[in-house]
């Protein structure tokens, strides 16, 4: 655990949470842009469209925390002091695709060939900020004395949390073993982008890199919830806030694939159509 990686001049902190967040960010909206290009977006659209996205994304995971934790906040202007900390990456991710169809549909630009773009920036993004949340010791796991099990030292969410359950002794100078949680989700990341990369290359129409990251990071995250033990998620009947989205997500992707999965059929018989032939289903 390093939340500080290291004191700037003027004895500003850099944090590591922050640092990778910057860093997925700025190497994520390059890689959109670009790739928004080969899909047939001009640059300065999709210059644009990736800022909007970023502000929805910013915004989104913000409000998702609020509305989860409404019992930290005495007054509304707290919402706003986003550099205390506390967001949600699912709020991010419908953040981002609620600006992106706003910016798209006002532009006449396909919305899902842009979010085939940012897929694998996703994938890059999850992987990197996990990393800082390890760092910084939030989103831990629960307790657990597996081979791979980490232990937080004193002072750490996972320490704080579990002094107040009562599970630690007076003398306790570290957390109990937990999961790490949060390298599930780096991992999660990083095999998702290997997913998303190899749809990316055989697909057939715009969308399908889309649905491959909502179904395997709507399964992931469900499973990798299971193990957290961070107060901070919300619930929603037997399930944590992201869990619920989860599912959501998941039926809403099996939905927009089955659309999919009609499409090159009908491109093909209406190809044939126009030369005279026909096609066999």
């Amino acid at each position: 655990m390093k939340p500080v990686l290291l004191q700037l001049p003027f004895g500003v902190p850099l944090h590591a949470y922050g640092l990778l967040l910057t860093v997925s960010v700025i190497v994520g909206r390059m890689l959109a842009i670009r790739l928004g290009e080969r899909a047939g977006i001009e640059w300065r659209l999709a210059d644009r469209c990736a800022t909007w996205t970023l502000a929805g994304a910013i915004a989104g995971a913000r409000l998702l925390y609020v509305a989860t934790n409404l019992d930290r906040f005495d007054s509304g202007l707290g919402a706003f002091a986003c550099w205390e900390g506390g967001v949600v990456a699912y709020g991010g991710f419908l953040g981002g695709l609620a600006a992106a169809a706003t910016f798209c549909r006002i532009h006449g630009i396909s919305l899902l060939a842009w979010a085939d773009s940012v897929a694998p920036s996703l994938c890059l993004g999850l992987s990197l900020t996990r990393i800082g949340c390890f760092l910084g010791g939030c989103d831990f796991g629960r307790e657990w004395n597996g081979p791979w099990a980490v232990r937080f030292p004193a002072g750490s969410p996972a320490f704080v949390q579990q002094r107040l359950l009562g599970l630690l002794p007076a003398d306790a100078t570290s957390a109990l073993p937990v999961h790490p949680a949060q390298l599930y989700e780096s991992l999660a990341g990083v095999l998702l982008l290997s997913v998303v990369v190899v749809v990316r290359r055989r697909q057939q129409v715009p969308g399908q890199a889309l649905v491959a990251f909502a179904l395997g990071y709507g399964a992931l995250r469900y499973l990798i919830e299971i193990v957290r033990a961070d107060p901070d998620r919300g619930t929603i009947g037997p399930w944590s806030t992201s869990q619920f989205i989860a599912i959501a997500t998941v039926v809403a992707a099996t939905a927009l694939l089955c659309v999919l999965r009609r499409k090159p059929a009908a491109l093909a018989q209406r190809a044939a159509s126009a030369r005279g032939g026909c096609v066999h289903a």
